[in-house]
């Protein structure tokens, strides 16, 4: 998110511009787009959980590039699904849980942000989404996982469901802070909770609360960091 707003031009290519081209594309050979976009197409100012229908309005350049990607997308197919999500983490890459865990084993004390509010989503519930909505009616729809967290609720859990599984944490301390402590270059909204009615309608599956992914994915990691120590 912070990146966008240092390389602009390489951000707009590959949010706005390329979800233009393959939509185009799709349209060509009659195939369905499904794309995937965020919740920071909003500003966070509503009190309530935000509908498909809400006035999108970012606060930084990554949510302004993703918003107008689902607009190229909106002009160039009429086959198309656009799913809005957020906070994501898997068992890929660089994602929040694994950081916490990191810095938890050597640090005494974490600082994390308490003044955003939205939710975790697991990439694997969002993948049973994804194939849920392929059948569903051309549209916008929100998908994240249940309940509502800040980043401190989330950082706490992470800790708390880790030394359950036996996790060796040095941390002792979870100090919450405020955004504006980060000095961080992107704006963040405060709140960002996505409404999912529209989502249960049109596929009749119901969603997981985040802390029931959360669990989900602290065993597969642990499991996982159990067998790579066996293998070596």
């Amino acid at each position: 998110v912070d990146g966008a707003e240092d390389e602009e031009e390489r951000a707009y290519s590959i949010n706005a511009r390329a979800p233009g081209l393959l939509a185009h594309e799709c349209r060509r050979i009659g195939a369905r787009l499904v794309h995937i976009s965020t919740d920071f197409v909003f500003d966070g100012s509503k009190p309530q959980p935000y509908t498909e229908d809400d006035l999108p309005k970012p606060l930084n350049f990554y949510g302004l590039s993703k918003l107008d990607g689902e607009r190229e997308i909106q002009k160039q197919t009429e086959n198309f699904i656009i799913i809005r999500t957020s906070w994501l983490y898997g068992h890929g890459g660089k994602n929040f849980p694994r950081t916490i865990l990191t810095r938890a084993k050597e640090l005494e004390e974490l600082k994390v942000v308490y003044d955003q509010v939205g939710t975790p989503t697991y990439t694997v519930d969002l993948a049973h989404a994804i194939v849920a909505l392929l059948s569903a009616p051309t549209g916008i729809y929100n998908f994240s996982n249940e309940g509502v967290a800040s980043w401190y609720d989330f950082a706490y859990n992470i800790i708390g469901l880790a030394r359950k599984e036996g996790a060796n944490l040095k941390a002792n301390s979870i100090k919450p802070i405020l955004s504006k402590e980060l000095n961080l270059k992107a704006t963040r909204p405060h709140y960002s909770v996505l409404h999912k009615a529209k989502y249960r309608r049109h596929t009749g599956k119901e969603i997981p609360h985040w802390l029931d992914g959360l669990e989900r994915w602290l065993k597969k990691e642990i499991q996982k960091e159990k067998t790579q120590g066996e293998d070596r």
